[in-house]
């Protein structure tokens, strides 16, 4: 009978959630679900001088906004599961019953080499060539020599014995075959220290016995751990679980993704306005080929298509406009209520809104009552209500590829005296008193309209337009006076949403640059 898959995602709290990090959760969650298995995560905090609360806390509220759930670990609530508990730092004693074991059997043994003559050691061959590589000295130590120099309180670590010329070969679901010899690995390694604390690798095997993980997928820079892993497995009697090793995400120039390439903290994505669906969907294309030209998964989607069998060997390049371009996407895919909520974040922390609720109480998707909740307007000295704010920002729905650049968008919107340079009203070889004509016309068209539809703002303006026989001469400066930008939304829609009073207000203060 097949067991059951399980798969764990094993972070270590030593920084912010990056990444390379979402891609190998989203890709063991895929796995998981694909196969009706168990998605673990299992927080590896062996290294206590760099693991953090708050990177831990990070960890777990990436993942929750990311919506990749899992079956058992850590969570903000304490640990859900059959395996607790789910931190290295508190399986001591699982660790502590392996090594007597191997340390009872003669397959480790303590190790009292002096540290500055083993740093020597290896400074030593490698002047001469060699691969490093401890040689074996403590394990010819005799019991009684051993015993007295653990008596003595003797400094020391344990390490695990290999046997020469040992072949470690195991079927990589990505790589293929893959061989190791024992040499290779540097001679016996440490598994613990003399406090009996077990060292990652170790805690690694030990933790993925006890929990039943089947299956193991990881990036590729873990791959020289993995023959480590299959010798203590071996020792201990243990059966190895399948691996799969991901190829790494590098930047544009082709070397391991990092911050100078872009940003590389999941809340940073977070902060800049990328929806977590389309972040997922825009990293499960990085070294995974779907097999079609398709570019825009949802994640019922992924875990329908996905096999470890199309994750690509070579490293993924990291292409922030690809990713843009994917986020804006599901941005269109939006409702015009769903979009303005993105966006209110941001407009309000950009200063221009203020709520009449406090910030941790954003309305959910709104109508009826809550389409009522004024907005106060700061520059503009006005209360605004959500409906007109839907207005504004929805002008951008087909425009902005993140979030945070609503705010630099509609920001004229928002402002009571626009802050631009005259040159800017006027359209190709126009004189400054063509412009001005040009903008009065534009104001007596504006007061004659009767009723403040688009329809028919868009009527009267575009016969001047046409009537001038170069229509930018008209659009042109009615835009930019308007907006105070070069490029914006259509000139009609800003006019219907501004209203009649504020657009004819703009108008004469463009008029006024020029005269």
């Amino acid at each position: 009978m097949q067991k059951k898959i399980r798969v764990r995602f094993s972070p270590s709290p030593t920084g912010y959630f990056h990444i390379g990090s979402v891609r190998t959760a989203l890709i063991n969650y895929l796995y998981a679900k694909k196969y009706k298995g168990d998605f673990v995560l299992r927080i590896e905090d062996t290294d206590k001088e760099r693991s953090k609360k708050e990177y831990e806390d990070d960890i777990i509220r990436s993942l929750d906004w990311l919506n990749l759930s899992w079956d058992e670990g850590l969570t903000e609530e304490g640990e859900k599961g059959n395996y607790a508990p789910y931190r290295q730092s508190e399986r001591g004693d699982f660790y502590k019953k392996y090594i007597f074991r191997l340390l009872e059997e003669k397959k480790a043994y303590y190790c009292f080499c002096d540290k500055e003559k083993l740093k020597k050691s290896r400074e030593r061959q490698r002047e001469e060539g060699l691969p490093p590589r401890y040689d074996g000295n403590c394990f010819s130590l005799s019991d009684k020599e051993r015993s007295d120099l653990l008596e003595k309180n003797a400094d020391h670590v344990i390490r695990l014995h290999i046997t020469e010329k040992e072949s470690i070969e195991f079927d990589d679901m990505v790589r293929g075959r893959v061989k190791f010899m024992s040499e290779e690995i540097g001679g016996d390694f440490v598994i613990a220290k003399k406090d009996l604390s077990a060292l990652y690798n170790f805690a690694c095997v030990v933790d993925d016995y006890e929990m039943k993980i089947t299956h193991i997928l990881r990036g590729e820079d873990h791959l020289s751990n993995t023959p480590k892993q299959i010798l203590m497995q071996r020792a201990l009697g243990f059966d190895s679980p399948r691996y799969a090793h991901l190829s790494l995400i590098l930047g544009p120039d082709k070397n391991k993704l990092s911050k100078r390439h872009a940003a590389v903290s999941t809340y940073q994505y977070r902060e800049m306005g990328y929806l977590p669906e389309a972040l997922l969907n825009f990293i499960v294309l990085l070294g995974w080929n779907p097999g079609d030209d398709r570019e825009i998964y949802s994640l019922s989607e992924m875990i329908e298509s996905f096999t470890v069998e199309r994750c690509r060997k070579s490293g993924a390049i990291f292409d922030v406009n690809k990713l843009n371009f994917i986020n804006s996407q599901y941005l269109k895919k939006k409702s015009e209520k769903e979009f303005v909520e993105l966006c209110l974040p941001y407009l309000i922390s950009s200063g221009l809104v203020e709520p009449s609720f406090k910030e941790d109480q954003y309305p959910p998707a709104y109508g009826g009552v809550q389409a009522k909740i004024t907005y106060f307007l700061p520059q503009r000295e006005i209360s605004i209500d959500l409906t007109w704010i839907e207005m504004v920002v929805s002008l951008y729905k087909e425009k902005i590829k993140i979030l945070s650049e609503i705010s630099s968008e509609v920001d004229f919107f928002f402002k009571k005296e626009l802050n631009y340079e005259k040159e800017l009203l006027i359209w190709k070889k126009m004189t400054e008193s063509e412009v001005v004509k040009s903008l009065d016309k534009s104001i007596e068209i504006m007061q004659s309209i009767r009723k403040w539809e688009k329809n028919y703002i868009e009527k009267a303006l575009m016969e001047e337009a046409e009537k001038a026989g170069d229509r930018g001469s008209v659009l042109w400066p009615f835009r930019a006076a308007l907006t105070g930008k070069k490029a914006s939304a259509g000139p009609i829609d800003v006019a219907l949403v501004l209203g009649p009073e504020e657009t004819i207000k703009r108008l004469k203060n463009a008029k006024n640059k020029l005269i």
